[in-house]
């Protein structure tokens, strides 16, 4: 609801999908990606890698005999699959879905031990060594998955049995961590459990929920470094490895130890842990005011932007550490890029929106999600890429070990496999990131197709959008009221977009008149069947690359709309190196309905070297040896769906 509060998200049942191009997606996970991905967590799907996940808990619950099996976050796989799957029962029931979800409930209740602790690589494997070494263990990283999990759980389904675990689990992590006297002063290796507390706090207003939230967030990067004491205290021995040699201290950035959370000011170290943090930051500030974790939520957000973002949404540059590195150093074919980085980007995104209507944390939402998240998966539901390259040579990945990570074909499934669930989590909840509201207003953050249901002043208002974007770039509204009510619509003015007009009933208003931090805010009084056609000029933009990029020295991107295209080397030919676009390079948007399902190319001309002037040298003077040659350019993130091969986002540009 919109009231005179705080920015709010807008809940799931408020939204209803009906969008041509995202409602194909939320099709895809429910039917396909959620049944293939329960078969894998029971190693059932045939997958490249098993999983064990499931059979972790029946073990740990006694119901099987055997040994854990996997990562030690293993947990952390189910508890998504499940968050997931209680997205999916809220917008579309399923009397079987609901009743596996039911009985893998009941396992999991089974397997919490009588102090409210549940983890079942310390139940089956090491129950001596709880909480003996946060910095390796992620014991509250699988907490965090698994409260995320029960509170999802009941507020699609009203079910409060999973609710009563967490909270009983979220109970007991209370007892040992806080500034008390005798309780641990520690915090988690890896960050999520301080953003799935504040969401435990906002469902059953218990405030010792928001209190350890904060408490861990504030504990961070403060002295003395917690890590290194329980190091010692294990004698210097890293998880399942005895005489490890380095203490913790030594890669503090690694996970954003380095300084106290307040004064953290570049996004550092391991991108998903970061992001995550962030994420739990802006919660945070949202709910307390506290200026000082505004301002470095603000910092660590233009940062990440305005110097550390791939074009795709993608974030982490590399693979050591799975992190950032500095400003500018973003290569393309050796390129980190996680989905799980993407998809907290995008969570950070969204509680931005929740403390200030700024569109630029909407506009990386949209790039995020458009690109290199939707990317991570193929078109079958039943594939994925854990990393998200902007350029593939299939023989340098599988040849040259520093490129061994990016695979040029999505897998079946991973032993880490964060990435697929938490796309899962992320496609069924999307309906509720389209839309904010504060104050009266609402506020219109994605073009997706919907039916929404606001209360303003005690007076519903229904609004129906309806668009073909990201291939069109019209947007049409309806708002209905019960009675006349004054508010203000605003709609967000994409970074991308260099032209736009708006239509309130067929009359144009003055789009200058009304910018207020890249939105379009229109208040007036509206009535029953007030239309607003928003019309945003879409056409092919060459973009380049700030020119301290030097992986993007000389090239250009191609996009359109929020989608950044690609070459694939079954649409242009082996080497697309030597391709060059130039400024008479003609390039033309066609949505092909039969290609992929129906999407937008971009085709036109570009030149090619004449790699046959080469010979058998290997260097030799400079000459133009090009030809003019026709391209096909596709949305990046339909890239290997149809046959291994090359692909490349940043052309040369002559």
């Amino acid at each position: 609801m919109c009231d005179d509060s705080d920015f709010k998200n807008v809940e799931l049942k408020q939204i209803e999908l009906r969008d041509q191009f995202w409602s194909k997606y939320e099709k895809l996970i429910r039917e396909v990606a959620i049944p293939y991905q329960w078969d894998a967590l029971n190693d059932r799907a045939g997958a490249e890698e098993p999983s064990h996940a499931i059979k972790n808990f029946k073990i740990a619950a006694g119901l099987e005999q055997g040994e854990f099996y996997g990562f030690v976050f293993q947990d952390s796989d189910v508890a998504k699959w499940l968050e997931g799957v209680s997205y999916s029962l809220e917008n579309n029931p399923d009397e079987k879905l609901e009743s596996l979800a039911d009985q893998t409930i009941d396992i999991i209740e089974k397997a919490q031990q009588p102090d409210g602790y549940l983890n079942t690589y310390f139940t089956i494997k090491e129950p001596e060594k709880r909480w003996t070494n946060l910095y390796h263990c992620h014991e509250l990283y699988c907490a965090g998955h698994m409260i995320e999990a029960g509170v999802a759980y009941y507020k699609a389904m009203g079910k409060t049995k999973l609710l009563h675990v967490v909270s009983r689990f979220a109970d007991h992590i209370d007892t040992v961590f806080g500034p008390e006297p005798k309780k641990l002063k520690g915090y988690p290796g890896h960050q999520e459990i301080e953003l799935a507390l504040f969401k435990l706090y906002k469902v059953t207003q218990n405030k010792k929920y928001l209190n350890l939230s904060k408490y861990f967030i504030e504990q961070r990067g403060q002295a003395p470094y917690y890590f290194d004491e329980e190091w010692e205290k294990r004698g210097g021995t890293c998880f399942e490895k005895p005489g490890c040699e380095d203490s913790p201290s030594k890669a503090k950035e690694y996970n954003q130890t380095h300084l106290p959370v307040k004064k953290q000011d570049k996004a550092v170290g391991h991108a998903v842990r970061a992001v995550y943090m962030y994420t739990a930051m802006a919660d945070l500030a949202a709910e307390t005011g506290d200026n000082e974790l505004i301002l470095a939520c603000r910092r660590l957000w233009d940062d990440i932007q305005n110097s550390q973002m791939y074009i795709t949404g993608g974030i982490g540059s590399t693979n050591i550490g799975e992190a950032f590195t500095f400003d500018y150093n973003l290569p393309n074919d050796t390129v980190y890029a996680e989905t799980c980085a993407s998809i907290g980007l995008i969570f950070f995104a969204n509680r931005m929106l929740n403390l200030e209507a700024k569109s630029k944390y909407a506009d990386v939402m949209e790039t995020a999600l458009y690109n290199n998240v939707i990317a991570s998966m193929a078109m079958d539901g039943k594939h994925f890429f854990y990393v998200n390259p902007l350029e593939v040579w299939p023989e340098a990945c599988e040849k040259d070990p520093v490129k061994s990570h990016v695979k040029p074909v999505r897998q079946s499934w991973f032993g880490c496999a964060c990435c697929p669930p938490n796309l899962v989590r992320l496609i069924e909840s999307l309906r509720s990131y389209i839309y904010t509201c504060s104050k009266n207003t609402i506020y219109v953050n994605l073009y997706i197709g919907s039916n929404a249901h606001f209360v303003i002043d005690q007076n519903e208002i229904c609004l129906t959008q309806k668009t073909n974007y990201p291939w069109d770039g019209t947007v049409c509204f309806e708002l209905t009221a019960d009675r006349p009510t004054e508010f203000a619509f605003a709609l967000r003015l994409p970074g991308w977009c260099q032209g736009a007009k708006i239509k309130v009933n067929d009359i144009e208003i003055d789009i200058n008149g009304c910018m207020a931090d890249g939105y379009i805010v229109m208040k007036r009084i509206w009535q029953s069947n007030c239309k607003v056609t928003f019309e945003l000029d879409m056409p092919v933009q060459i973009i380049a690359a700030n020119p301290q990029v030097r992986a993007d020295a000389g090239k250009v991107a191609i996009q359109r709309g929020p989608i950044v295209y690609c070459l694939e080397e079954i649409d242009n030919g082996e080497n697309l190196s030597a391709i060059s676009l130039n400024k008479d390079s003609r390039l033309k948007a066609k949505f092909d309905k039969n290609f992929l399902n129906g999407l937008a190319v971009i085709e036109g001309t570009a030149k090619r070297i004449d790699e046959n002037a080469w010979g058998t040298k290997l260097y030799k003077p400079l000459e133009c040896n090009e030809k003019e040659v026709y391209i096909k350019a596709i949305p990046y993130f339909a890239w290997g769906n149809r046959a291994k091969g090359e692909m490349l986002t940043w052309i040369r540009y002559k």
